[in-house]
Protein backbone atom coordinates (compact mmCIF):
# COMPACT_ATOMS: atom_id res chain seq x y z
CA UNK A 1 0.00 0.00 0.00
CA UNK A 2 2.93 2.35 0.64
CA UNK A 3 3.90 2.17 -3.03
CA UNK A 4 0.72 3.89 -4.20
CA UNK A 5 2.04 7.37 -3.39
CA UNK A 6 5.26 7.08 -5.44
CA UNK A 7 3.29 5.68 -8.37
CA UNK A 8 0.69 8.45 -8.12
CA UNK A 9 3.36 11.15 -7.89
CA UNK A 10 5.14 9.66 -10.89
CA UNK A 11 1.91 9.55 -12.87
CA UNK A 12 1.23 13.17 -12.06
CA UNK A 13 4.77 14.10 -13.07
CA UNK A 14 4.36 12.22 -16.36
CA UNK A 15 1.13 14.05 -17.10
CA UNK A 16 2.73 17.39 -16.32
CA UNK A 17 5.60 16.52 -18.68
CA UNK A 18 3.00 15.99 -21.41
CA UNK A 19 1.60 19.52 -21.38
CA UNK A 20 2.15 21.53 -24.53
CA UNK A 21 5.03 23.82 -23.43
CA UNK A 22 7.10 20.90 -22.14
CA UNK A 23 6.41 18.76 -25.22
CA UNK A 24 8.46 21.24 -27.25
CA UNK A 25 11.59 20.46 -25.24
CA UNK A 26 13.96 17.84 -26.55
CA UNK A 27 13.97 14.30 -25.20
CA UNK A 28 17.19 14.82 -23.29
CA UNK A 29 15.95 18.03 -21.68
CA UNK A 30 12.61 16.45 -20.79
CA UNK A 31 14.41 13.42 -19.36
CA UNK A 32 16.68 15.60 -17.26
CA UNK A 33 13.66 17.54 -16.03
CA UNK A 34 11.90 14.30 -15.07
CA UNK A 35 14.99 13.13 -13.18
CA UNK A 36 15.49 16.47 -11.40
CA UNK A 37 11.89 16.60 -10.24
CA UNK A 38 11.36 12.85 -9.82
CA UNK A 39 14.20 12.26 -7.36
CA UNK A 40 12.91 14.74 -4.77
CA UNK A 41 9.39 13.38 -5.25
CA UNK A 42 10.73 9.91 -4.43
CA UNK A 43 12.30 11.23 -1.24
CA UNK A 44 9.05 13.04 -0.42
CA UNK A 45 7.09 9.80 -0.89
CA UNK A 46 9.44 8.00 1.51
CA UNK A 47 9.02 10.70 4.13
CA UNK A 48 5.24 11.07 3.76
CA UNK A 49 4.61 7.33 4.03
CA UNK A 50 6.89 7.13 7.08
CA UNK A 51 9.10 4.44 5.57
CA UNK A 52 12.20 6.46 6.47
CA UNK A 53 11.61 5.54 10.13
CA UNK A 54 12.51 1.96 9.30
CA UNK A 55 15.40 2.70 6.94
CA UNK A 56 16.37 5.31 4.39
CA UNK A 57 16.91 2.42 1.99
CA UNK A 58 13.29 2.82 0.91
CA UNK A 59 14.41 5.92 -0.98
CA UNK A 60 16.25 3.57 -3.32
CA UNK A 61 12.91 1.94 -4.13
CA UNK A 62 10.68 5.02 -4.22
CA UNK A 63 12.81 7.15 -6.55
CA UNK A 64 12.86 4.52 -9.33
CA UNK A 65 9.13 3.93 -8.82
CA UNK A 66 8.39 7.63 -9.31
CA UNK A 67 10.63 7.80 -12.38
CA UNK A 68 9.22 4.61 -13.90
CA UNK A 69 5.65 5.78 -13.42
CA UNK A 70 6.51 9.21 -14.85
CA UNK A 71 8.11 7.76 -17.98
CA UNK A 72 5.32 5.22 -18.49
CA UNK A 73 2.65 7.91 -18.11
CA UNK A 74 4.53 10.23 -20.45
CA UNK A 75 4.78 7.51 -23.13
CA UNK A 76 1.11 6.58 -22.81
CA UNK A 77 0.06 10.24 -22.92
CA UNK A 78 2.16 10.81 -26.05
CA UNK A 79 0.57 7.81 -27.74
CA UNK A 80 -2.88 9.01 -26.79
CA UNK A 81 -2.19 12.50 -28.09
CA UNK A 82 -0.90 11.12 -31.40
CA UNK A 83 -3.93 8.88 -31.74
CA UNK A 84 -6.34 11.73 -31.06
CA UNK A 85 -4.56 14.07 -33.47
CA UNK A 86 -4.74 11.47 -36.29
CA UNK A 87 -8.49 11.03 -36.04
CA UNK A 88 -10.48 13.29 -38.31
CA UNK A 89 -12.58 15.79 -36.44
CA UNK A 90 -16.29 15.31 -36.62
CA UNK A 91 -17.95 18.09 -38.58
CA UNK A 92 -21.42 19.50 -38.03
CA UNK A 93 -24.21 17.02 -38.55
Amino acid sequence: MNEVLPLALGGLLGLLASVRPLRRLGRVTRGALLALVGAPLGVLATVVTGEFRLTWGFVLVDIPLVLLAAVATRVLAARGLRRVSRQPSAGPA
